[in-house]
């Protein structure tokens, strides 16, 4: 538990699932009679003001639901008779690795416990649908404080794309955040061009030398920057260095232009960036060095969207963009397509993090019997040195070439 001033759980550093920029809303809520579930996805820190009443009392920048009256708030059986809940689609469907549950500005009306639940429901679900999901609790019931900050690690390796937040009995939450790492469904993504950066699709700016002023996790976030602090900006250099972002891709592949934005930026944008690339296909990480250029050191004009075609050629899994010698940036987009191994791995992943039913429905539908589709979802992890390969074969021909299509060769 932290208050709001304190540093973040370490899975702070991972993209929000929850962020309304990425497209997460709330489905449905049994009860928001005081304040609307809406606000629990609201970007900016709660807010609260003193004795300002509206027609059903004072006004609180959060979910809060009316008081209960009639049932025990022990029982031993959780039913819809004696807690609040509210669904949450996520904005990207990922891996969740921590949970805030926030209670700021909730002193004498917060929760006495909470419960967050997690699903998988592909396509679009309908809110009576996402209701009867196979809901798992990812953050048994735990006793909650008022006015504070609740983190949550979270240990699950599945993809989800919804969670369930449940107070017990009733009262308020100001802000629920879901973090996690973006995991696509690689079919989506056949056969397109798209930023591979982006939040959305996978990318993560997973270090950079100085985020001093802003994160360099807005560089990569959905939609233009409205503001400067919607960027990432350094503090003022005062040796012969420079600053840079280095971001993980969301597949490996081929980086076909390249868009550096300083809107915003007036009098301390860069003077100059360049890009470069590393492939960690085979194996090695990127502190490994053999990085090689994308894009070379070039001029930059304050407040502009710089355009660059790259040459098509070099896979990558990741690019660092230099600034010299520091300043901000509003946003880094990387136009390029997977390669066949960056999408199988890809694939992959995805495959490895579906909930059992999901990953065998997928197969089905590329064309694997009901058999040779539970062999293959009972082998998981596949993504795990040679276990593909050994699984893939031992399939019969036309299922190999099913499965191929589906999770690449």
């Amino acid at each position: 538990m932290t208050t709001a001033d304190t540093p973040g759980a370490p899975f702070t550093e991972l993209v929000n699932l929850a962020s309304r920029l990425l497209g997460a809303g709330v489905v449905a809520t049994n009860e928001d009679t005081f304040a609307d579930a809406e606000n629990l996805l609201v970007a900016r820190p709660a807010e609260f003001r003193p004795h300002t009443f509206g027609h059903k009392g004072q006004i609180m920048d959060g979910w809060e639901s009316k008081r209960r009256r009639g049932v025990s708030a022990g029982q031993p059986h959780p039913t819809d008779e004696d807690h609040d809940w509210t669904i949450v689609r996520l904005g990207a469907a990922g891996v969740i690795r921590g949970v805030i549950v926030d209670t700021a500005h909730f002193t004498g009306n917060y929760p006495e416990s909470a419960v967050v639940e997690a699903a998988s429901v592909p396509g679009h679900p309908s809110p009576e649908e996402a209701r009867a999901a196979d809901w798992t609790v990812i953050v048994p019931r735990t006793p909650l404080r008022g006015d504070t900050v609740h983190e949550f690690a979270v240990a699950d390796d599945t993809r989800y794309t919804h969670v369930r937040l449940c107070i017990y009995p009733d009262g308020g939450v100001a802000r629920l955040r879901v973090y996690g790492e973006v995991l696509p469904d690689p079919r989506e993504l056949d056969g397109l061009t798209f930023d591979l950066a982006a939040q959305e699709y996978g990318g993560v700016a997973e270090a950079a030398s100085d985020r001093y002023f802003s994160s360099p996790h807005n560089l990569n976030a959905p939609g233009r920057a409205t503001v400067m602090g919607d960027g990432w900006e350094t503090r003022r250099r005062r040796d012969k260095a420079n600053d840079w972002v280095q971001i993980a891709l969301a597949g490996g592949g081929e980086v076909l232009a390249a868009e550096v934005d300083t809107s915003h930026f007036v009098a301390n944008a860069p003077g100059w960036a360049d890009l470069i690339g590393f492939d960690a296909s085979s194996g090695r990480s990127p502190a490994e060095g053999d990085w090689f250029e994308l894009l070379p050191r070039t001029r930059l004009q304050p407040d502009t969207r710089h355009r660059f075609r790259l040459p098509a050629g070099r896979p990558v899994t990741h690019v660092r963009i230099n600034v010299h010698p520091d300043g901000g940036l509003a946003r880094l987009r990387l136009t390029g397509r997977l390669t066949g191994p960056g999408r199988a791995a890809l694939a992959l992943r995805w495959f490895d993090a579906l909930p059992a039913a999901e990953a065998r429905a997928a197969l089905t539908e590329a064309g694997l019997t009901g058999e040779d589709a539970d062999a293959l979802t009972a082998a998981r992890p596949l993504a795990r040195g040679g276990v593909a390969s050994r699984a893939l074969a031992a399939l019969a021909p036309a299922a190999r070439e099913a499965a191929a299509g589906l999770l690449g060769p």
